[in-house]
């Protein structure tokens, strides 16, 4: 039967409109990251939700040395100090305790010490709310390891993509965890799972896809009993890999088939829905610089059939590729001539620059949503 406890919200990094958006479209809970988030501790509260709130732990690969005690003795001043502060807050749900902070370590159990170390000074500080640590989805060992270790933390947050939330439950089973799980981070396919082009480019899906995903996940994960919260990732725009890969928004705050899916999980059904993309193609993968590429999407309109707009814009493929979600800068978007454009088709003449490239697609109706769709393509004289 349904877990009717489970906490039902979205990962969130966006502004005071996109966070009233998420509560209008049934979000209960929502979790953030890092202490400058705590703006979103008194917003949530007029607008009725409580706060996953993170405390961002410093990372052994961005330079923080677990072996240093002065380092280790100054986060967990700055840490006591933030706690104090807002551990009355009547939005606070549970407390955050770093996220992924074993990534690219060979060895997580150092890493995950010093999160239990602190999750134990949080509880200290602040007993009336659970501590919840946030690792990346792992191996059957590390499962086990993580089934062994952390004494202090409540709850076991893991973030998890694609077909392997399906498998979930078992994994915790065969592991012996036995506390309560959140699914910190809820994604479909990501461009580290994602198939390649020849010349290494991940192929996205598009957002009618990825909120087919959403949809059959949050179905399966309502119905299991360890799971206690679900957060998608993300509402809120990001560029990881492309500017749509991970972000249920657009940049311009614009929401997608993806927060339809997410709306209708938790019990509010959008009423206006957003376009659906049911195909798109490139006349091929490898064309000559200045020659015509031709493009196509097969969108349609779920809001009454109205008439669709798209927009068609050429990036390069980005390069400033990071690990665990670090920032990474967006690439330049390349001016090219078009031939032709409406809203089912595009032609357009091919950079003279010989490299990777990606054909952004994004599609509107009269809803006000939008449809997402990307093209890799690579510009070669060979």
């Amino acid at each position: 039967m349904p877990n009717a406890a489970q906490w039902q919200g979205a990962a969130f990094e966006g502004d005071r409109a996109s966070l009233a958006a998420l509560a209008a479209a049934g979000a209960k809970v929502i979790r953030v990251y890092r202490e400058s988030d705590a703006w979103v501790l008194d917003e949530a509260h007029k607008l009725g939700l409580k706060v996953v709130m993170g405390i961002w732990l410093g990372h052994p690969r961005h330079g923080f040395r677990l072996e240093d005690e002065a380092a280790r003795n100054a986060q967990e001043k700055q840490v006591a100090a933030f706690v104090r502060r807002y551990r009355n807050h009547p939005a606070l749900l549970a407390w955050g305790v770093g996220n992924e902070v074993e990534t690219d370590m060979p060895d997580p159990m150092p890493a995950w010490h010093e999160v239990d170390r602190i999750a134990g000074l949080v509880k200290a500080l602040d007993p009336a709310h659970p501590t919840l640590m946030v690792v990346a989805d792992t191996s059957m060992e590390r499962l086990r390891q993580l089934a062994g270790c952390c004494k202090q933390v409540d709850m076991l947050g893991i973030n998890i993509y694609a077909g392997a939330v399906f498998d979930l439950p078992q994994r915790l089973r065969t592991a012996g965890i036995d506390k309560p799980v959140v699914v910190a981070e809820l994604g479909p396919l990501g461009q580290w799972q994602a198939g390649r082009k020849p010349w290494g480019a991940p192929v996205e899906l598009t957002s009618s896809q990825k909120a087919e995903f959403f949809a059959r996940a949050l179905a399966f994960l309502r119905e299991q009993p360890q799971i206690a919260g679900v957060f998608p990732f993300l509402w809120g725009a990001k560029q990881e890999q492309t500017e749509t890969w991970h972000g249920l928004l657009l940049n311009d705050g614009s929401q997608t088939a993806m927060t339809d899916a997410l709306s209708a999980a938790w019990g509010k059904p959008a009423g206006a829905p957003a376009p659906q993309i049911r195909g798109i193609g490139i006349g091929r993968d490898v064309f000559a610089p200045g020659s015509e590429v031709s493009a196509g999407v097969d969108a349609v309109s779920a809001a009454g059939g109205g008439p669709l707009q798209t927009d068609w814009k050429v990036l390069a493929e980005a390069t400033d590729l990071r690990l665990g979600g670090d920032i990474e800068a967006a690439p330049a978007r390349i001016p090219v001539q078009v031939l032709q454009a409406d809203a089912a088709s595009v032609r357009f003449i091919a950079p003279a620059q010989p490299g990777a490239y990606r054909l952004f697609i994004t599609v509107r109706d009269a809803s006000g949503k939008a449809a997402t769709a990307n093209l890799p393509f690579l510009v070669s004289r060979e």
